[in-house]
């Protein structure tokens, strides 16, 4: 079967799945047609379709063909039986583009037909909501050109970055794993509220929308954060009192040795440990 330029596969509608499928169809990169996704049970196939007007079917074998793009979004624990299935029916003219944490591009290609090129992107949970980032990098037989493809349709979830696949264990532990060390940091500030006497709706109401503003003041006015800290730091004021007893708290630190350990079990899974 020809390759169509247009077309593409999301193997594992799943969150990430069908939050790329749904950011294609708004952003009007595809249209319903062009894409063709798979899932484990009819029920689910039945729901996707009817909510967004594509093919959905329980056969990868099918979806694979005539796809220029073959997004693989299952999770890792089902890789190895994905790729048995498909494997050998990619050719060089497809491009498969896996988002599973810790697969390296190595180990896909070495169970795949020769020559297929695969890039490896690690998004994380904010995709779903189209804020999200991605790191990529290529593989042995990627290009420019398949990097860009893959760019293209990872940037209607978020933002992309390329970076060598050496890195994607550090991309993983900072921005893979990210919204939770901000999901932990918002519960502790939401719990001081509600023991300095706030209520649970106004402390969290107070703590997301800071997050939320202190992001777009550091992304889109291009605030550096030490910047930002001293702007709201003002001498012998209540910020530099908190602040102190953070750093006394070791708070830092523990930011960098927790990211560090990130990377370090990434790398782990990466080289099949568990």
């Amino acid at each position: 079967m020809a390759v169509d330029a247009r077309r593409v596969a999301i193997l594992g509608a799943g969150t990430i799945g069908e939050s790329l499928l749904r950011g294609l169809l708004s952003g009007g990169w595809r249209e319903p047609g062009e894409i063709v996704a798979t899932v484990r049970d009819e029920e689910r196939a039945r729901e996707l379709e009817e909510r967004h007007g594509v093919r959905v079917t329980l056969s990868n074998e099918q979806a694979v063909a005539g796809a220029a793009l073959v997004v693989i979004a299952v999770k890792p624990q089902d890789f190895d039986t994905l790729l048995g299935e498909i494997g050998g029916l990619l050719t060089p003219e497809q491009t498969v583009l896996s988002v599973a944490a810790a697969i390296p591009t190595a180990s896909i290609e070495r169970q795949i037909a020769p020559g297929v090129p695969v890039v490896r992107a690690m998004p994380n949970r904010p995709a779903t909501v189209h804020e999200g980032i991605a790191g990529i990098c290529a593989g042995a037989h990627a290009g420019d050109e398949h990097l860009r493809l893959a760019e293209e349709a990872l940037g209607h979830l978020g933002a992309v970055v390329q970076v060598p696949e050496r890195y994607m264990d550090a991309v993983t532990a900072v921005s893979g794993s990210g919204p939770a060390y901000f999901a932990l940091l918002a519960e502790a500030m939401i719990e001081a509220g509600i023991l300095l006497g706030l209520s649970r709706e106004v402390s969290t109401q107070l703590v997301v929308q800071t997050m939320l503003g202190t992001a777009r003041l550091l992304r889109d006015e291009g605030i550096h954060p030490v910047e930002l800290r001293e702007q709201v730091t003002s001498p012998g004021g209540t910020t530099i009192r908190a602040i102190r007893e953070l750093e006394t708290a070791g708070v830092r630190a523990a930011f960098l040795n927790a990211i560090q350990a990130a990377m370090e079990r990434s790398q782990e899974l990466a080289r099949g440990e568990q």
